[in-house]
Parts: structure tokens; C-alpha cells; sequence
């Protein structure tokens, strides 16, 4: 098999992969860039961050590559038309739409003419999304990590339903780790895929080194479900915070509004980012259900040549049968 170029609006992306969008500054301007510099998509996710930060990580990106860059902004924060307004400014080339559902941004997006692709995990939201003018969707299974629009559904399950039912590129996401997860994601009809994960442990993630140590560790029965105040599911690596939060224990913690609607059973922004820091005790630290198969830590473009060659001997496999 061939791996197809990625077309979202007027954007062709040689590889079709996508980088996860993974905030608190997770994914910022230097993993974006090594992920656009090999032929994906490389995204900042920038839920949690002032507006020049923001800027400035758009930047540092446009300095690091040519590449397509985008964002990735969470809908139930309070600045979300803010942040993707922001970097529309910048010249940000697509904006993804996570953790929520919202019609303002198709608006915004068209009037500059910047893809918007969103999240979604039925037919009922990717014709919609379809609808109101999204240049893509990204169709998210129970397999993946953070916010969650299903706990039930395998992404392999989802795909070839949602790519009948749209003329918009379907991008499969949620426990693609190896090429051999990417080839079945396509063969069952996605256009492209994108992996959180596999590039959160990266030597370019900018999350901490004892964070990276701490997914290194990580093994099946630590990967678990929380409630987020956002209102929806979440995956999580397990810690004595998601222990205290799944057993009620409310911390306490200053409400800094960041979020539109919001349970106030922890401050999400503050947790995520104490564990991007390295506090793996009392932080939150999202993962994807398959984080136990990654056994190390490598660059951006040592997981795309893995990525690539594995492909290329299953190629090579089918050829021989």
C-alpha cells in the first residue's frame, strides 16, 4: 500500500499524519515543526496559553519550517474564539476544534479561508461538522487519549461508517502507535491519521523529563478513565491526584474561569500543566490507551522513518504472499 498525500482545503501534506494537539504545552512550536519538517501536520496546542504566547510559538514554528502548521484549541475554554482568532492573525494554516462542538469558528475560518477541522465521534456530528463547513473531521475512538467523544466505539469501527456518510477527508485517531496501526486505519477507509501519543514521547515534546519517565513506566493497568470538568470522559495515566479525583476528593484549588462551563471538580488547565512540569504526583497526565507499547523515547524523524519502514515491510510481506 501506498501511503496517499493528506488534502485538507488547499493544504497537501506528503505524509498522512497529524500530530495530536496536546495541551498544557505538550505540543508547542518545536514538535509542530519537526512533525511539518518530515511531511506531516504538525499542530500547537494552544488551550492555556496567553495570546502572545501563542503568537509567539506560531513563529517560532513559521521560523523551524515550511511545513503545514495548525493549532489545536479546546472549545470549552473561555478564549477559544479568542486563541483561534489569534492565530488566524498569525497565518496559522488550520485550526482543529477539540473537546466540544462550537458553529462561530466555521465563521471565522471562512473569512480568511482557514481550514477548520473538528472532532467527532459519530455520523451525526461529522455530517454535521460536513454541513457547516468543515474541511475536515477527525474521527476520534475510544482508543484515545485526553477528552474523549466515546468510550465505547473502537476508531477501526467508527471509520468506514463516517467516510460513506462525508466527502470531507475522515482523519482516524486514538491508539495509532505503529505503521502497522496506521495501514489498517487507512484500509478501512481513513484519509489520513493522527497520533498523539507516539509524539508526546518525543525528544521534541516539550513535556518534562520526568514526564517522559513517567510514560515510559506506564503499563496497561495504569491507564484509566477520569470525569473532566470540561463534561466529558478523559484518559489518563493513573497518579494519587487521578486516584483522589475518581474517588471524589475535590482539590483545592483557585477557579481561574478558565473554561466556558465548568463541574470545578479540579482546575484542568493547572492540573495538566503541574504535569507537563514534572509533577507526576498531583498533575494530570493524559495518554492514550496503547502508551505501554512505547518503549522509547525518540526524534520526530527517528518515528517517521520507524513509522515509514514498517509500513514498507508490510508492503513487502503482502507482495511475498
Amino acid at each position: 500500500m501506498k501511503l496517499p498525500e493528506l488534502k485538507i482545503g488547499n493544504l497537501v501534506a506528503k505524509i498522512p499524519i497529524i500530530q495530536g494537539g496536546m495541551a498544557v504545552r505538550i505540543s508547542t512550536s518545536r514538535l509542530a515543526a519537526a512533525v511539518a519538517e518530515n511531511g506531516g501536520i504538525g499542530m500547537i496546542a494552544g488551550s492555556g496559553m496567553p495570546f502572545d504566547e501563542l503568537r509567539n510559538e506560531i513563529r517560532l514554528a513559521r521560523s523551524l519550517t515550511k511545513g503545514i502548521i495548525g493549532v489545536n484549541v479546546m472549545v470549552a475554554a473561555r478564549e477559544f474564539k479568542a486563541l483561534v482568532k489569534t492565530a488566524i492573525e498569525e497565518g496559522i494554516d488550520l485550526v482543529v476544534a477539540g473537546a466540544g462542538f462550537s458553529r462561530d469558528v466555521f465563521a471565522i475560518g471562512k473569512e480568511s479561508n482557514t481550514p477548520i477541522v473538528t472532532m467527532a465521534s459519530s455520523i451525526k456530528a461529522a455530517k454535521l461538522s460536513e454541513k457547516l463547513g468543515a474541511s475536515a473531521v477527525v474521527i476520534e475512538g475510544k482508543e484515545a487519549g485526553g477528552h474523549l467523544g466515546t468510550t465505547n466505539h473502537s476508531i477501526k469501527d467508527l471509520i468506514a461508517d463516517i467516510k460513506n456518510a462525508v466527502h470531507i477527508p475522515v482523519i482516524g485517531a486514538g491508539g495509532i502507535i505503529t505503521g502497522n496501526d496506521i495501514a489498517e486505519t487507512l484500509m478501512v477507509g481513513a484519509d489520513g491519521v493522527q497520533m498523539g501519543t507516539r509524539f508526546a514521547m518525543s525528544r521534541e515534546s516539550n513535556a518534562s523529563s520526568s514526564l517522559k519517565d513517567f510514560y515510559l513506566k506506564a503499563k496497561k493497568d495504569d491507564v484509566v478513565l477520569i470525569n473532566s470538568p470540561v463534561g466529558l470522559p478523559g484518559r489518563a495515566l493513573k497518579n494519587p491526584f487521578v486516584e483522589e479525583i475518581n474517588e471524589g476528593i475535590i482539590p483545592s484549588e483557585v477557579c481561574k474561569s478558565c473554561l466556558k462551563h465548568c463541574s470545578h471538580s479540579f482546575c484542568i488547565i493547572s492540573a495538566l500543566s503541574r504535569a507537563q512540569q514534572g509533577d507526576v504526583d498531583t498533575g494530570l497526565v493524559f495518554t492514550g490507551e496503547y502508551i505501554y507499547k512505547i518503549k522509547e523515547i525518540l526524534s520526530v524523524k527517528e518515528i517517521f522513518n520507524k513509522l515509514l519502514k514498517e509500513i514498507e515491510s508490510i508492503n513487502t510481506l503482502s507482495v511475498c504472499m
